[in-house]
């Protein structure tokens, strides 16, 4: 059974930076990509950034381009979210997720497992 944990979440004020944490477990192959999502109160969930297994490949939302930078270290089967220049706007519940393909893709509905979610909240 695949689980996923994230970690890092918290309360920051406006202009400062987090870093995510999700570890993932139970995978049986190592060819999966791994995803960032957040939701938003009373919005629906939105792609925030993926990475292919060899790292090579990332993807972004429009909206953190050039703030926020995934990673992965695969050895420990973990992705990582530095977001940096936080704004209000980034305030949600940030999810991690594992699509078992080479490419990475914004569409959720590829995702086969999901983590539990941890709180980012931005101040102004």
């Amino acid at each position: 059974q695949v689980q996923l944990v994230e970690s890092g979440g918290g309360l920051v004020q406006a202009g400062g930076s987090l870093r995510l944490t999700c570890a993932a477990s139970g995978l049986t192959t190592s060819a999966y990509v791994m995803g960032w999502f957040r939701q938003a109160p009373g919005k629906e969930r939105e792609f925030v950034s993926a990475i292919a297994w060899s790292g090579g490949s990332t993807l972004y939302a429009d909206s953190v381009k050039g703030r926020f930078t995934i990673s992965r270290d695969n050895a420990k089967n973990t992705v990582y979210l530095q977001m940096n220049s936080l704004k209000p706007e980034d305030t949600a519940v940030y999810y991690c997720a594992t699509a078992l393909r080479t490419m990475p893709t914004t569409r959720h509905t590829r995702y086969d497992n999901w983590g539990q979610g941890t709180q980012v909240t931005v101040s102004s």
